[in-house]
């Protein structure tokens, strides 16, 4: 379901600012407002960051094989990372410096054509207003059935591609507010200074949220361990369990935003587990007669010892899952 919110999320980001690129680099054209420019950059660099997302996504739901054999959901984090540091160097690096460039050799603007700046950008709110609302409410619902605080829900459980489209068209939002305030600043006082510094406040709000998807990004790339919550409901588990004596290590690691691996060391409770095997254990025993028959009820006493344990692990992985879904590469050992 994550999966496929997502995907959906991206290929509506995408359609739209391919629109939307086409609407702002012809008004750049006619205009040769700085803000207008910084906009078009603006919408360049998201369509291909969220190019980049989709490819991330389609590589993603590769099935798992002999060279990668827990799947390929890590690539969605490679190319979202790539996406990250585009947004970074082509939308924050190219804006700011370009506001500068302006801001010392301001360029010569056609007051009377703002209009069609004007009128670019507002269509552009309109395109980037329905995508974050349709991104937006997809994942308040998603953060919903975790029963997490929507901002903690994107910090640690969202897939990052949904994030990056949420905060990519909030940012395209609100840099059009910035952009119509400092054309309209430029139009009201003729002073072209105002374009430039709102070229440049667009950049240094890209570069926020391209830092922001870079960390999250890399952090998801290097492993970290599940939520905590998570953690503590499988601790839990374990220790309700009577043939559990003692929970000696869990270590986890999070392999993509539906898919968790856990490796837990388990000492059993040898009374729990003799009680299981004190019914087979009786009715062999009076068989016994001579060493011959020894042997036979050691070893048959050992088989029983093995599936009973391994009878037993199933259960309680299948109980974990139950209650932790994304569960989904469990590892318990006896230790």
């Amino acid at each position: 379901m994550a999966q496929n919110n997502s995907r959906f999320a991206v290929v509506a980001a995408l359609i739209g600012n391919g629109v939307i690129t086409v609407v702002k680099g012809f008004t750049f054209l006619i205009t040769g407002s700085g803000a207008m420019l910084s906009e078009t950059i603006h919408s360049v660099a998201d369509f291909l960051n969220q190019l980049l997302l989709l490819i991330g996504l389609v590589r993603a739901d590769q099935a798992p094989d002999h060279r990668f054999e827990y799947g390929y959901a890590g690539e969605r984090y490679v190319w979202a990372l790539i996406s990250a540091v585009g947004i970074f160097f082509l939308g924050c690096g190219v804006t700011i410096y370009h506001g500068v460039q302006s801001l010392f050799h301001p360029p010569a603007l056609e007051m009377g054509e703002m209009k069609w700046a004007i009128a670019a950008l507002l269509f552009a709110l309109v395109i980037d207003g329905i995508v974050f609302i349709l991104a937006l409410k997809g994942e308040w619902k998603n953060a919903s059935s975790y029963g997490h605080p929507f901002h903690h829900y994107l910090r640690y459980e969202a897939d990052p591609a949904s994030v990056a489209v949420i905060l990519e068209d909030g940012a395209a939002c609100l840099g059009v507010v910035i952009a119509l305030v400092s054309i309209l600043l430029t139009q009201m006082t003729g002073h072209h200074y105002w374009d430039s510094i709102g070229s440049i406040a667009i950049g240094v709000l890209l570069g926020g949220i391209a830092i922001w998807l870079i960390i999250r990004n890399q952090e998801l790339l290097v492993g970290p361990s599940i939520p905590p919550k998570a953690k503590k409901q499988i601790i839990r588990i374990l220790q309700n369990n009577p043939l559990v004596d003692d929970v000696i290590d869990l270590r986890s690691r999070v392999l993509s935003i539906d898919n968790y691996r856990i490796k837990v060391d388990l000492s059993f409770n040898p009374k729990e587990l003799s009680e299981l095997l004190k019914k087979k254990a009786l009715a062999a025993y009076p068989q016994i007669e001579n060493e011959q028959d020894f042997e036979k009820f050691c070893l048959k006493y050992t088989e029983d010892l093995l599936d009973t344990l391994a009878e037993e692990i199933d259960k309680i992985e299948h109980e974990i899952q139950r209650h932790v879904p994304k569960a989904q590469h469990l590892d318990l050992e006896a230790n």
